[in-house]
């Protein structure tokens, strides 16, 4: 009689040790918070005054600037880098400047029909001589500037801030100043590029005078100049 009253009662509480145990274990703590990441994702929108250029000088062929990857193809989907075909770009007004340079938006729009993303710096230089062909050195990179992953609806554009540095602050000799009809921009990880028409612009002949200065694609309106 004894043993068949026991067994139930020590079975019941049994389950009711192992039921508490599992709870305990499915509870998390601060320690199980995820990490965050180093880059955010952020979604630009369209904007209606958002105005673009489209290329009429022909490339004369790669940077070694340029930023790595492998070209891109098609318009993109959602979520796929942006191909520099579905991308016009433009030279907007940026914060001015300070003494010796300025300071503008190289923005890139998606014309494309399906959304796509940018993350990263573009390569930049000038271009002349209506030919495309690159003068003087490329843009350096501003690596502490922000460079999240742009999201780009069709329509969207991000900007990257361009810092130009006028020609007349070094000594003709070393400049050897020349006009320019405007920049050859790579989008981020492609290896084709866009022509950003830009006129009044001087540039050095000179690689020693390094006078272009990028950040990171930012969405439009958010570029912390």
């Amino acid at each position: 009689m004894h043993r068949s009253t026991r067994s139930p009662i020590v079975l019941a509480s049994t389950g009711v040790v192992l039921a508490l145990a599992l709870s305990g274990c499915s509870s998390s703590g601060p320690d199980d918070a995820a990490t965050p990441t180093a880059t955010e994702t952020v979604t630009a929108t369209p904007s209606a005054s958002s105005s673009s250029v489209a290329s009429s000088v022909p490339s004369s062929g790669s940077s070694s600037s340029a930023s790595g990857g492998s070209a891109s193809g098609g318009s993109g989907a959602a979520g796929e880098r942006c191909a520099t075909g579905s991308l016009t770009g433009s030279i907007e007004p940026g914060s001015g400047g300070a003494a010796g340079s300025t300071i503008v938006h190289l923005a890139l729009r998606n014309t494309g029909s399906t959304t796509c993303t940018l993350q990263g710096w573009p390569g930049v230089s000038f271009v002349g001589g209506g030919s495309g062909e690159q003068i003087g050195a490329a843009a350096t990179r501003d690596e502490s500037s922000a460079h999240p992953t742009v999201t780009l609806a069709p329509g969207a554009t991000a900007v990257a801030p361009l810092k130009i540095t006028q020609a007349e602050n070094y000594p003709t000799a070393k400049c050897d100043p020349v006009a320019a009809d405007g920049f050859r921009v790579y989008p981020p990880g492609s290896t084709e590029s866009l022509f950003v028409r830009d006129a009044g612009v001087t540039a050095c002949r000179s690689t020693d005078a390094g006078l272009l200065n990028v950040q990171g694609l930012v969405p439009e309106g958010q570029a912390a100049d």
